[in-house]
């Protein structure tokens, strides 16, 4: 049967990674269409633009008769009523990493992107800096880049470049996403210990990390920072691929070296080998966004893209969406979204923002509000380190979600900066409001839409006088 003949339906359609595998699809020539809780943008915008019926519910009727194959999304669990009707009649059914190998993958020259932070940017930067290479790369990002109108789009031949997500496939494909990828060229961009929903700790991580690196050719190439001790770890357990590594100092003999030209991490040259490659000018800030657009320079080189056009592309990269993206400003009050939901991320954030304001000898102050909206933060695995993460804050507001297991209380206790916990979204928009003063930045982070609180804090804040 033809790919035009055959019909789709994926399970979880809104979601960035199971949105992209529809666009990709429906590029192949696929008929497609997809049911989620709840139709969204902007995945639900980018997919119906493309033609593809989208219905909101899992009703057993969003089935229609011609499917033939369904691509089941990770968030489907036994229960479900669509996932029980397919199992029960015995349609064809997939994961989606495993369908995205054997449809597109299996030819290409696939250019991973893996850590526990990161993962976003880097693969946006990287499919940047190959589309101003003039080489056309395919690519699936988990979130929403803005240097191209999607996150996902099949590419001219060879590249692929691809966010590999060490979450698991599918219900039935416990293994983690990107096992299913087999890259040529790898990035690790660091690796901690996070999804405490299914592992119980960072050896379990590393377990898929080390099956990951097994499948990486030895014409291949894996990328890292030169000082993380669990990486150094995982590749003891097994290497048999070239490898180059990154370090902020210029002690690396070997291998990538940055040193920043400012505090706030806007410029910084770049050498390989100890020989110079140019100097990065962008309007990316911290430490953090360095190390991704290190890894993504030494990516595209593997690639064949020379570094100083890598650094060029990188001066007109523009930070994919929800990464310290500028929500608005009221009253000379600014409100940036985040979407640091780990410790070491919201450190680095406001680590970063820290660095920006005192360059710019700016008088306001930083105005911290953070939702535990992770699997594992809601857990409690995290909670001892969040107060230490939060230390280049200086007021602290937490929300206290229904589905939060453990009390943020002793937050308050913990916490340097002052700290505030709120259970109900719109008396915490009250309460910083209330707080705000002129010249402060307001940085809210949340891996979730977090209530819509950016808006509602920009309406709020416009009815108070600073």
């Amino acid at each position: 049967m033809s790919k035009k003949n055959q019909h789709l339906h994926i399970l979880g359609i809104c979601g960035t990674f199971m949105g992209g595998i529809a666009a990709i699809a429906k590029q192949l020539g696929f008929k497609v269409s997809g049911s989620d809780a709840n139709v969204y943008p902007p995945m639900s915008t980018q997919l119906e633009q493309l033609g593809i019926e989208l219905n909101s519910g899992y009703q057993v009727e969003n089935f229609s008769d011609d499917i033939d194959m369904v691509i089941v999304g990770n968030a489907m669990s036994r229960g479900n009523a669509m996932v029980e009707y397919m199992l029960d009649r015995n349609i064809p059914y997939i994961s989606g990493p495993q369908w995205l190998l054997d449809n597109v993958l299996q030819d290409r020259w696939v250019i991973a992107v893996a850590g526990t932070h990161g993962k976003t940017t880097t693969t946006s930067m990287l499919a940047w800096i190959l589309e101003y290479a003039h080489l056309s790369p395919g690519f699936l990002i988990g979130g929403v880049p803005q240097n191209f109108p999607c996150s996902a789009r099949l590419g001219d031949a060879p590249f692929f470049v691809i966010e590999a997500d060490e979450y698991d496939s599918a219900f039935f494909d416990k293994r983690s996403k990107f096992l299913h990828y087999r890259p040529r060229t790898l990035v690790i961009n660091n690796l901690e210990f996070d999804h405490g929903d299914i592992f119980n700790d960072l050896s379990d991580i590393q377990k898929q990390f080390h099956h990951l690196i097994r499948t990486v050719p030895s014409n291949g190439l894996i990328l890292s920072p030169a000082n993380d001790p669990a990486i150094s770890e995982t590749l003891a357990m097994g290497c048999w691929t070239a490898t180059e590594f990154a370090q902020h100092d210029t002690h690396l003999e070997k291998g990538w070296q940055v040193e920043k030209l400012n505090a706030q991490g806007s410029e910084f040259i770049v050498k390989f080998d100890g020989t110079t490659q140019g100097v990065v000018k962008w309007d990316l800030i911290g430490d953090f966004n360095i190390d991704n657009g290190v890894m993504a320079i030494a990516a595209a080189r593997h690639a064949g893209v020379p570094s100083s056009i890598a650094i060029e592309a990188l001066a007109e990269f523009i930070n994919t969406k929800r990464r310290f993206e500028l929500r608005g400003t009221v009253n000379g009050i600014s409100v940036y979204d985040d979407f640091a939901h780990h410790p070491t991320a919201i450190a680095k954030t406001l680590a970063a923002v820290r660095a920006k304001i005192t360059q710019q000898t700016q008088v306001g102050r930083i105005l911290a509000v953070f939702e535990p909206r992770s699997n594992t933060m809601k857990s409690g695995i995290h909670k001892e380190a969040l107060p230490l993460s939060l230390i280049d804050a200086d007021q602290v507001f937490i929300y206290q979600g229904e589905q939060v297991k453990w009390s943020l209380d002793d937050m308050i206790k913990q916490c340097q900066p002052p700290c505030q916990v709120e259970d109900n979204i719109e008396k915490l928009v009250d309460n910083i409001a209330q707080q705000a003063q002129a010249g402060d930045i307001i940085v809210v982070m949340s891996n979730g839409s977090f209530a819509g609180i950016h808006d509602k804090l920009l309406n709020r804040l416009a009815t108070i006088t600073v």
